[in-house]
């Protein structure tokens, strides 16, 4: 490594070096010479069509890659930025948020200076408190210790970092150390380990029928090797949480769906809520991960490890990494038997034939039920991508192949995530054919990424559901407020280049376009399917009922 390098150069050199190969953003006066830096680094700047679309791009890219980044004009910029930066740090996403910012002249003059409100410490305050730390570079000498510091924080914490970088600094050199620094790796006490190891395993062994429930911290903690073997000593049946969906080939014959309250499958549900011992592993406790509180998962029969701590019944242990958790579960398990219990793997809805008619209408049914059979037929390694809303409901009980992957804003729900996050996924995944399965509501949030979709030859599938407005709202309470003006969604990506779309509104119609969906390699491939407006997926028809059976109570 270079002894000295601009401050901007040596930002992206070591992005590189956590496998950032991209950066994501937006141009402006006060990050222009920075941007010039990056670009003659060893990244790639992607320009979006705005910062919120930039924000949510990097942050699937960070849930593929470890890391996502991404680099934007002061004030104007990152606020128009926070809100994707919000969602990253809700669901533990790696995410670098850079900013260009006023020099250190202008900083010290007070001038009421454009895209401010005239406090320029604002940004910084906002920012710091939707990150696990926020460095403000004013040394040249001491820029590349806040750089490599910010950076082990955000792939320790797995959470965003922010650095700003003043206009008369981004350009200059800067001393480099030979080995920067990091955190040191998660220390797990031992002792508290191995009591709650051995907690667990009195519960476990005495259960008639256990069942784990795992989450999203296997995706962010790169621990699906050790479930799998979980698995395989203990054959006990396995449910995901939505936002742990796919932490293992949901073909697997463990595998029994996806769990969300009253919201999953009956076979799901009653499975996990007549389990006489819940393993719950790395989840996230939040309202939809929970069927927005439908699920029942009586505290006397929990155990609840994540990355931090171990809780079984009203007993704490911590700090307990959850990868030494399992490793010394699995370990003491070796004396116990493997149950063999009757499971019905969610493979099974596989087996359900599907026959196209030609004049038959579509229905929401009918196309995530061929949807399905769709991920299976394709021969790529697959990436699907579900926006908020019926599309996140629905796409529950879809089957993740082997080596597949999903990613959904399965806790912070930000309309509109799925198309800016199919350009992050695509770059970074480029071993992968994405599919987008966006509603119409959220498609006119974030439309216009599919230019810079098309403008870097990505060749995703998305398909737009065109169901007339908010449905998810209208299963809830429904008003005027839920209405758009119809758009002729699949003549739109004309308009940005090429781009090969289509609308179907038959099941043979459908068939046609999956046919040619699946060699069409040269652009994207855009196909907008028309439902009717009431007709939603049965989970969120299930979550409307419990919800009025809870307001009624």
């Amino acid at each position: 490594m270079d002894t000295t390098m601009t401050v901007g150069f040596y930002l992206g050199d070591r992005l590189r070096a956590f496998n950032v190969g991209h950066i994501f953003g937006v141009p402006g006066d006060y990050v222009l010479g920075l941007m010039d830096e990056l670009i003659n680094s060893p990244v790639e700047l992607v320009c979006t069509c705005n910062e919120l679309n930039a924000g949510y791009a990097a942050d699937a890219y960070g849930r593929m890659r470890g890391m996502g980044a991404v680099c934007v004009t002061y004030g104007v910029g990152a606020f128009s930025l926070i809100n994707a930066v919000v969602g990253a740090y809700a669901e533990r996403v790696p995410l670098v948020v850079i900013s260009g910012a006023p020099s250190r002249a202008n900083r010290r003059s007070h001038l009421m200076l454009h895209h401010t409100t005239g406090d320029l410490n604002l940004q910084y305050k906002i920012l710091e408190k939707a990150t696990v730390m926020a460095v403000v570079i004013n040394d040249v000498n001491q820029a590349a210790q806040q750089i490599d510091q910010a950076l082990a924080a955000c792939a320790h914490y797995r959470r965003p970092v922010y650095i700003e970088i003043p206009t008369d600094i981004a350009q200059q050199p800067c001393p480099v150390s030979a080995a920067p620094p990091a955190f040191a790796e998660t220390l797990t006490d031992v002792d508290a380990c191995a009591e709650a190891v051995q907690e667990a395993i009195a519960l476990l062994s005495q259960a008639k029928s256990p069942v784990i429930l795992a989450g999203v911290e296997f995706h962010r903690f790169d621990l699906e090797d050790k479930l799998l073997k979980l698995l395989e000593i203990t054959g006990f049946p396995i449910a995901t949480t939505l936002l742990g969906k796919s932490c293992i080939a949901e073909t697997h014959s463990q595998f029994i769906g996806t769990y969300v309250g009253a919201l999953s499958r009956q076979a799901v549900h009653e499975t996990v809520e007549k389990a006489d011992c819940v393993l719950c592993l790395g989840a996230i406790m939040s309202d939809m991960n929970l069927g927005v509180y439908t699920a029942k998962l009586e505290e006397q029969r929990l155990i609840n490890a994540n990355s931090e701590k171990v809780k079984i019944k009203h007993h704490y242990y911590q700090p307990v990494y959850l990868g030494d958790f399992l490793d010394e579960l699995c370990q003491q398990w070796h004396n116990s038997p493997r149950h063999n219990l009757d499971i019905i793997p969610a493979a099974s809805l596989l087996s359900e034939p599907l026959t196209p008619t030609a004049e038959q209408k579509l229905t929401n049914a009918y196309f995530y039920k061929r949807l399905n059979h769709f991920l299976t037929e394709m021969t790529d390694p697959q990436l699907v991508i579900s926006d908020t809303g019926d599309a996140i409901v629905a796409t529950m009980d879809l089957i993740m192949p082997q080596a597949a992957e999903f990613i959904g804003q399965a806790f912070y729900l930000s309309i509109g995530y799925s198309i800016p996050a199919c350009l992050g996924a695509s770059l970074a995944a480029t071993d992968r054919r994405v599919i987008a399965i966006v509603g119409d509501g959220a498609f006119q949030m974030t439309a216009q990424e599919l230019s810079t979709i098309i403008r870097h030859r990505l060749h995703p599938i998305i398909f737009l559901i065109n169901n007339d407005g908010y449905t998810i709202e209208r299963v809830i309470q429904d008003n005027v407020y839920n209405d758009l003006q119809p758009w002729k969604y699949h003549q739109l990506p004309q308009v940005f280049g090429d781009c090969w779309s289509c609308e179907v509104r038959t099941e043979t119609e459908l068939e046609t376009a999956l046919e040619k969906a699946c060699h069409h390699l040269s652009s994207p491939t855009f196909i907008e399917v028309h439902l009717d407006r009431f007709d939603c997926s049965q989970g969120l028809k299930r979550l409307g009922a419990a919800l009025k059976s809870m307001n009624s109570h």
